[in-house]
Protein backbone atom coordinates (compact mmCIF):
# COMPACT_ATOMS: atom_id res chain seq x y z
CA UNK A 1 0.00 0.00 0.00
CA UNK A 2 1.72 3.05 -0.83
CA UNK A 3 2.06 5.99 0.96
CA UNK A 4 -0.24 8.18 -0.65
CA UNK A 5 -3.10 5.66 -0.28
CA UNK A 6 -2.51 5.61 3.47
CA UNK A 7 -2.87 9.02 3.66
CA UNK A 8 -6.03 9.33 1.45
CA UNK A 9 -7.57 6.69 3.81
CA UNK A 10 -6.46 8.97 7.05
CA UNK A 11 -7.97 11.44 6.23
CA UNK A 12 -11.36 9.75 5.33
CA UNK A 13 -11.16 8.76 8.60
CA UNK A 14 -9.94 12.42 10.27
CA UNK A 15 -13.14 14.23 8.15
CA UNK A 16 -15.58 11.20 9.74
CA UNK A 17 -14.35 11.65 13.51
CA UNK A 18 -14.44 15.32 12.90
CA UNK A 19 -18.08 15.21 11.78
CA UNK A 20 -20.80 16.87 14.41
CA UNK A 21 -23.20 14.46 13.19
CA UNK A 22 -20.58 11.94 14.34
CA UNK A 23 -19.27 13.02 18.06
CA UNK A 24 -22.35 15.55 19.07
CA UNK A 25 -24.56 12.47 20.94
CA UNK A 26 -21.03 11.42 23.11
CA UNK A 27 -19.75 15.11 23.27
CA UNK A 28 -20.33 17.85 25.88
CA UNK A 29 -21.58 21.36 24.08
CA UNK A 30 -18.18 23.35 24.91
CA UNK A 31 -18.58 27.32 24.73
CA UNK A 32 -15.26 28.81 24.11
CA UNK A 33 -14.49 30.63 27.51
CA UNK A 34 -15.82 28.34 29.56
CA UNK A 35 -13.10 25.39 31.12
CA UNK A 36 -14.05 21.44 31.36
CA UNK A 37 -13.52 19.03 34.25
CA UNK A 38 -9.46 18.01 34.39
CA UNK A 39 -9.39 14.36 36.11
CA UNK A 40 -5.67 15.42 36.27
CA UNK A 41 -6.07 18.53 37.91
CA UNK A 42 -8.86 17.06 40.56
CA UNK A 43 -6.50 14.56 41.54
CA UNK A 44 -3.72 16.90 41.98
CA UNK A 45 -6.34 19.20 44.39
CA UNK A 46 -7.04 16.09 46.27
CA UNK A 47 -3.64 14.84 46.54
CA UNK A 48 -2.65 18.43 48.01
CA UNK A 49 -6.19 18.38 50.17
CA UNK A 50 -4.73 14.94 51.90
CA UNK A 51 -1.28 17.51 52.52
CA UNK A 52 -2.82 19.92 54.16
CA UNK A 53 -5.28 17.32 56.48
CA UNK A 54 -2.33 14.97 56.94
CA UNK A 55 1.23 16.96 57.40
CA UNK A 56 3.63 14.39 56.82
CA UNK A 57 2.26 11.82 55.29
CA UNK A 58 1.69 13.13 51.66
CA UNK A 59 3.49 15.59 49.39
CA UNK A 60 6.00 17.64 50.60
CA UNK A 61 4.76 19.34 53.97
CA UNK A 62 7.72 19.11 56.64
CA UNK A 63 7.17 19.02 60.47
CA UNK A 64 8.57 21.68 61.82
CA UNK A 65 6.96 24.58 63.34
CA UNK A 66 9.23 27.52 61.21
CA UNK A 67 8.20 26.01 57.91
CA UNK A 68 4.78 24.75 58.51
CA UNK A 69 2.95 27.86 58.09
CA UNK A 70 4.82 28.32 55.12
CA UNK A 71 3.60 25.12 52.97
CA UNK A 72 0.27 25.21 54.87
CA UNK A 73 -0.15 28.70 53.19
CA UNK A 74 0.85 28.05 49.90
CA UNK A 75 -0.74 24.88 49.55
CA UNK A 76 -3.99 26.77 50.30
CA UNK A 77 -3.51 29.23 47.48
CA UNK A 78 -2.63 26.33 45.13
CA UNK A 79 -6.15 24.56 46.17
CA UNK A 80 -7.41 27.85 45.81
CA UNK A 81 -6.51 28.54 42.37
CA UNK A 82 -6.84 25.31 40.80
CA UNK A 83 -10.20 24.48 42.09
CA UNK A 84 -11.80 27.61 41.27
CA UNK A 85 -11.15 26.80 38.03
CA UNK A 86 -12.40 23.10 38.50
CA UNK A 87 -16.04 24.48 40.44
CA UNK A 88 -16.36 27.18 37.88
CA UNK A 89 -15.78 23.89 34.87
CA UNK A 90 -18.72 21.81 37.01
CA UNK A 91 -21.50 24.90 37.20
CA UNK A 92 -20.86 25.81 33.09
CA UNK A 93 -20.94 21.67 32.21
CA UNK A 94 -24.23 21.41 34.40
CA UNK A 95 -25.62 24.35 33.48
CA UNK A 96 -28.77 24.41 31.11
CA UNK A 97 -29.29 28.28 30.50
CA UNK A 98 -28.32 29.91 27.43
CA UNK A 99 -24.77 31.29 27.78
CA UNK A 100 -24.71 35.16 28.53
CA UNK A 101 -21.50 37.31 29.98
CA UNK A 102 -23.61 37.78 33.02
CA UNK A 103 -24.59 34.53 33.35
CA UNK A 104 -20.59 33.42 33.18
CA UNK A 105 -19.62 36.34 35.44
CA UNK A 106 -22.02 35.74 38.32
CA UNK A 107 -20.84 31.91 37.84
CA UNK A 108 -17.21 33.16 38.55
CA UNK A 109 -18.23 34.79 41.89
CA UNK A 110 -20.00 31.84 42.92
CA UNK A 111 -17.25 29.58 42.31
CA UNK A 112 -14.91 31.81 44.59
CA UNK A 113 -17.44 32.09 47.07
CA UNK A 114 -17.79 28.21 46.93
CA UNK A 115 -13.89 27.60 47.15
CA UNK A 116 -13.48 29.78 49.86
CA UNK A 117 -16.28 28.16 51.35
CA UNK A 118 -14.46 24.92 51.22
CA UNK A 119 -11.50 25.75 51.99
CA UNK A 120 -12.58 27.33 55.63
CA UNK A 121 -14.32 23.74 55.87
CA UNK A 122 -10.61 22.44 55.95
CA UNK A 123 -10.25 22.30 59.62
CA UNK A 124 -13.36 20.31 60.37
CA UNK A 125 -12.33 17.94 57.41
CA UNK A 126 -8.85 16.96 59.64
CA UNK A 127 -10.92 16.93 62.94
CA UNK A 128 -13.85 14.51 61.36
CA UNK A 129 -11.06 12.36 59.19
CA UNK A 130 -8.98 12.07 62.46
CA UNK A 131 -11.84 10.28 63.83
CA UNK A 132 -12.22 8.05 60.98
CA UNK A 133 -8.14 7.11 61.87
CA UNK A 134 -8.85 6.85 64.98
CA UNK A 135 -12.01 4.16 64.41
CA UNK A 136 -9.89 2.19 61.81
CA UNK A 137 -6.90 1.53 64.55
CA UNK A 138 -9.42 0.97 67.27
CA UNK A 139 -11.55 -1.87 65.21
CA UNK A 140 -8.43 -3.81 63.80
CA UNK A 141 -6.12 -5.67 66.19
CA UNK A 142 -3.52 -5.62 62.91
CA UNK A 143 -2.75 -1.96 63.14
CA UNK A 144 0.20 -1.35 64.93
CA UNK A 145 -0.09 2.57 65.40
CA UNK A 146 -2.54 5.46 63.88
CA UNK A 147 0.35 6.84 61.73
CA UNK A 148 0.52 3.09 59.85
CA UNK A 149 -3.34 3.38 59.52
CA UNK A 150 -2.69 7.23 57.68
CA UNK A 151 -0.50 5.79 55.50
CA UNK A 152 -1.57 2.19 54.56
CA UNK A 153 -5.06 1.62 54.82
CA UNK A 154 -6.93 2.06 51.30
CA UNK A 155 -9.86 3.09 53.34
CA UNK A 156 -8.51 6.37 54.49
CA UNK A 157 -7.63 7.44 51.04
CA UNK A 158 -11.80 6.73 50.11
CA UNK A 159 -13.07 8.41 53.11
CA UNK A 160 -11.06 11.50 52.77
CA UNK A 161 -12.32 11.70 48.99
CA UNK A 162 -15.31 11.10 50.22
CA UNK A 163 -15.76 13.76 52.71
CA UNK A 164 -13.92 16.31 50.18
CA UNK A 165 -16.43 15.98 47.62
CA UNK A 166 -20.26 15.05 50.05
CA UNK A 167 -18.75 18.75 51.12
CA UNK A 168 -18.46 20.44 47.43
CA UNK A 169 -21.85 18.34 46.91
CA UNK A 170 -23.67 20.26 49.91
CA UNK A 171 -21.82 23.55 48.34
CA UNK A 172 -24.09 23.27 45.27
CA UNK A 173 -21.07 22.12 42.68
CA UNK A 174 -22.22 19.97 40.29
CA UNK A 175 -20.35 16.95 38.50
CA UNK A 176 -16.94 17.48 40.67
CA UNK A 177 -18.37 15.40 43.42
CA UNK A 178 -18.49 12.49 41.43
CA UNK A 179 -15.45 12.84 39.23
CA UNK A 180 -13.64 12.65 43.13
CA UNK A 181 -15.28 9.97 44.53
CA UNK A 182 -14.71 8.14 41.04
CA UNK A 183 -10.84 9.15 41.69
CA UNK A 184 -11.24 6.90 44.97
CA UNK A 185 -13.30 3.77 43.65
CA UNK A 186 -10.17 3.61 40.61
CA UNK A 187 -7.80 3.69 43.57
CA UNK A 188 -9.22 1.62 45.77
CA UNK A 189 -11.71 -0.22 44.79
CA UNK A 190 -13.90 1.35 47.52
CA UNK A 191 -17.19 3.12 45.90
CA UNK A 192 -18.81 6.17 48.12
CA UNK A 193 -21.15 8.30 46.42
CA UNK A 194 -20.66 11.48 47.20
CA UNK A 195 -24.89 12.51 47.83
CA UNK A 196 -24.47 9.52 51.16
CA UNK A 197 -24.62 11.41 54.42
CA UNK A 198 -22.09 9.04 56.88
CA UNK A 199 -21.21 10.10 60.20
CA UNK A 200 -18.11 10.58 62.17
CA UNK A 201 -15.39 7.44 63.63
CA UNK A 202 -16.44 5.43 60.37
CA UNK A 203 -14.27 2.73 59.63
CA UNK A 204 -13.90 0.09 56.49
CA UNK A 205 -11.78 -2.75 57.17
CA UNK A 206 -9.93 -4.11 53.78
CA UNK A 207 -12.17 -2.24 51.84
CA UNK A 208 -12.25 -3.99 48.40
CA UNK A 209 -16.06 -3.90 46.40
CA UNK A 210 -17.56 -1.87 49.26
CA UNK A 211 -20.28 0.25 47.34
CA UNK A 212 -22.76 3.02 49.45
CA UNK A 213 -25.25 4.30 47.26
CA UNK A 214 -26.52 7.73 46.62
CA UNK A 215 -29.42 8.30 49.36
CA UNK A 216 -27.45 6.20 52.51
CA UNK A 217 -27.75 7.91 55.24
CA UNK A 218 -25.05 6.26 58.11
CA UNK A 219 -24.59 7.10 61.91
CA UNK A 220 -21.59 7.18 63.63
CA UNK A 221 -19.15 4.94 64.84
CA UNK A 222 -20.36 2.43 62.26
CA UNK A 223 -17.87 -0.40 60.57
CA UNK A 224 -18.14 -1.87 57.34
CA UNK A 225 -15.77 -4.96 56.32
CA UNK A 226 -14.96 -5.65 52.59
CA UNK A 227 -17.43 -6.44 49.89
CA UNK A 228 -20.27 -4.94 51.59
CA UNK A 229 -23.27 -2.98 49.30
CA UNK A 230 -25.40 -0.24 50.53
CA UNK A 231 -27.66 -0.34 47.70
CA UNK A 232 -31.31 0.03 45.92
CA UNK A 233 -33.29 -3.02 45.65
CA UNK A 234 -34.95 -1.75 42.57
CA UNK A 235 -35.45 1.27 40.56
CA UNK A 236 -39.32 2.76 40.32
CA UNK A 237 -39.84 3.95 36.53
CA UNK A 238 -41.58 7.33 34.97
CA UNK A 239 -44.38 7.19 32.06
CA UNK A 240 -41.60 6.98 29.72
CA UNK A 241 -39.62 3.86 31.31
CA UNK A 242 -37.07 5.68 32.98
CA UNK A 243 -35.49 5.57 36.47
CA UNK A 244 -36.79 8.46 38.60
CA UNK A 245 -34.23 9.76 39.65
CA UNK A 246 -33.89 11.42 43.12
CA UNK A 247 -35.90 9.14 45.29
CA UNK A 248 -34.12 7.90 48.75
CA UNK A 249 -33.81 3.91 47.92
CA UNK A 250 -30.71 3.06 50.19
CA UNK A 251 -30.25 1.58 53.66
CA UNK A 252 -30.46 3.74 56.83
CA UNK A 253 -27.26 2.63 58.91
CA UNK A 254 -27.76 3.71 62.24
CA UNK A 255 -24.79 4.32 65.32
CA UNK A 256 -23.35 1.65 66.13
CA UNK A 257 -23.56 -1.04 63.76
CA UNK A 258 -20.86 -3.82 62.59
CA UNK A 259 -21.58 -5.25 58.83
CA UNK A 260 -19.39 -8.16 58.31
CA UNK A 261 -17.95 -9.13 54.57
CA UNK A 262 -19.99 -9.54 51.17
CA UNK A 263 -23.34 -8.73 53.03
CA UNK A 264 -25.79 -7.33 50.65
CA UNK A 265 -28.16 -4.32 52.13
CA UNK A 266 -30.98 -3.25 49.87
CA UNK A 267 -33.49 -0.31 49.79
CA UNK A 268 -34.68 2.18 51.86
CA UNK A 269 -34.70 0.38 55.06
CA UNK A 270 -33.04 0.92 58.73
CA UNK A 271 -30.75 -1.36 60.15
CA UNK A 272 -31.28 -0.08 63.82
CA UNK A 273 -28.58 0.96 66.44
CA UNK A 274 -25.48 -1.86 67.49
CA UNK A 275 -27.34 -3.95 65.15
CA UNK A 276 -24.80 -6.44 63.92
CA UNK A 277 -25.17 -7.86 60.18
CA UNK A 278 -23.12 -11.10 59.12
CA UNK A 279 -21.36 -12.08 56.38
CA UNK A 280 -22.58 -12.84 53.11
CA UNK A 281 -26.42 -11.87 53.82
CA UNK A 282 -28.71 -10.69 51.82
CA UNK A 283 -31.25 -7.90 54.10
CA UNK A 284 -34.11 -6.49 52.59
CA UNK A 285 -36.29 -5.69 55.76
CA UNK A 286 -35.68 -3.35 58.66
CA UNK A 287 -33.47 -4.63 61.41
CA UNK A 288 -33.73 -3.98 64.77
CA UNK A 289 -31.55 -2.52 67.46
CA UNK A 290 -29.14 -4.56 68.85
CA UNK A 291 -30.02 -7.44 66.66
CA UNK A 292 -28.01 -10.30 64.89
CA UNK A 293 -28.36 -11.02 61.65
CA UNK A 294 -26.57 -13.91 60.41
CA UNK A 295 -26.97 -17.10 57.94
CA UNK A 296 -28.35 -20.51 58.70
CA UNK A 297 -25.82 -22.43 60.30
CA UNK A 298 -24.32 -25.49 57.51
CA UNK A 299 -24.98 -29.29 58.27
CA UNK A 300 -22.35 -31.63 57.32
CA UNK A 301 -23.03 -34.38 56.21
CA UNK A 302 -21.33 -38.03 55.80
CA UNK A 303 -21.67 -40.35 52.79
CA UNK A 304 -20.11 -43.48 52.63
CA UNK A 305 -20.02 -45.67 49.14
CA UNK A 306 -22.18 -43.01 47.12
CA UNK A 307 -25.19 -43.36 49.89
CA UNK A 308 -27.17 -40.23 49.87
CA UNK A 309 -25.81 -38.76 47.01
Amino acid sequence: MSDNNVKQRFEKIVDELSAPTSYLEVCHEHYEDEPMPSIAILQEIVEKCRQLIFPGFYGFIPINPTTLKYYTGLLVDQIYEMLVEQVLAGLCFSCKQERTVELLMSRKKLSKQITIDFIEYIPTLRANLSKDVEAAYLNDPAANHQGEVVFSYPSIKAICNYRIAHYLYKLGVPMIPRIISELAHSETGIDIHPHAQIGVSFSIDHGTGVVIGSTCIIGDRVQLFQGVTLGAKSFPLDEKGNPIKGIARHPIVENDVVIYSNATILGRITVGHHATIGGNVWVTEDVLPHARVIQGRSRIEKFIDGAGI
